[in-house]
């Protein structure tokens, strides 16, 4: 074969288990995200009949390439001869758009093909096709979850006659959508919010949603992130939003020390204490806040994951955390 000695990894064997859990179950439709890039992803075997590419930002350089057109191409990989190939970034650039076309996909992209707009406790959707007007408003958090539904809308409306979804699925959909860790908030005395943002794009529209949800007190993070991720630009994009930092090592090989985050943040002159676990530093975090402040988490599913675990808001984290009973 083509991978010659090459086994296959972690990622690739769930994958193929996942598939194989979907056909024993018969499942009339299956999702799938890809976990990096596109065209050389573990999922990218499976034939889709419409394929999503959400946003296109500087990540996973070391494979993917080191400009937004480069990886866009990457991503165009999913892309398939006469499919669906839904773009919602509002500036995709060239090589994504030469290859849908190359290919003869169905080029949908946002501000084109379809489009959105807010009109207050409403929105309204069209496509060339369709039109939707007063569509609730999404539940989850954030500016961006609107152009998300928009997108989610423009891929299930280009399936239509394959999976026809009633208005009434729609309306559900987006009042009951859940998604741990984009922006979660949970609230109480002290807030906090859990947010997987790794790159420079994901902070930046953290940091807009931060202003957007005011807060009367301070904003502290706990901030991990992994070795590959743009650690410099991740704070940049915070430096405006967050108070104090608590940097926390990831465990593994691909895990960022602690100390290393300490140095960049030392270097704008932020405020920032280190720990080498996430629990010690949600204990240090909350004990440095009063009510009215916020802790937001946030640079990785294995910064957030295990703040999940915990759940440090719980009234009697600190007494767990210090071997109480």
């Amino acid at each position: 074969t083509a991978r010659g000695d090459l086994s296959l990894t972690y990622y690739e064997f769930g994958t193929l288990a996942a598939l194989e859990l979907f056909h024993q179950a018969s499942v009339d439709v299956a999702v799938l995200e890809v976990g990096l890039g596109g065209r050389l992803d573990a999922v990218n075997v499976v034939d889709a009949d419409a394929a999503l590419v959400t946003s296109i930002d500087l990540d996973h350089t070391d494979w993917l390439g080191a400009d937004r057109d480069s990886i866009s191409y990457e991503k165009a990989g999913i892309f398939r001869p006469n499919c669906p190939a839904i773009c919602a970034d509002a500036d995709p650039p060239p090589r994504l758009i030469e290859y849908a076309r190359r290919i003869g996909a169905r080029l949908l992209r946002v501000g084109q093909e379809y489009d959105f707009s807010c009109t207050g406790a409403t929105w309204r959707w069209r496509s060339d096709e369709l039109e939707l007007d007063d569509l609730p408003l999404p539940t989850l958090t954030g500016k961006q979850q609107l152009g998300n539904a928009a997108a989610a809308l423009m891929t299930l409306t280009s399936l239509w006659r394959e999976l026809p979804v009633l208005p009434t699925a729609i309306h559900f959909g987006l009042l009951n959508a859940d998604l741990p860790g984009r922006f979660q908030i949970i609230p109480g005395r002290i807030e906090w919010i859990l947010d997987v943002a790794h790159n420079p794009r994901a902070a930046a529209v953290l940091a807009q949603n931060l202003q957007i949800r005011s807060c009367p007190g301070r904003t502290l993070a706990i901030i991990g992130l992994l070795a590959d991720k743009d650690a410099r630009g991740v704070i940049a994009a915070l430096t405006q939003s967050i108070d104090t930092w608590h940097a926390v090592t990831l465990e593994g090989a691909r895990g960022r020390n602690s100390a290393d985050l300490m140095i960049l943040l030392q270097e704008i002159g932020a405020s920032v204490a280190m720990a080498t676990n996430i629990q010690d530093a949600c204990q240090a975090a909350l004990a440095a806040a009063c009510p009215g402040d916020r802790i937001v988490v946030l640079g990785s599913f294995h910064t957030v994951g295990p703040a999940l675990a915990i759940q440090p808001w719980l009234s009697n984290f600190s007494l767990l955390s210090s071997g109480g009973t």
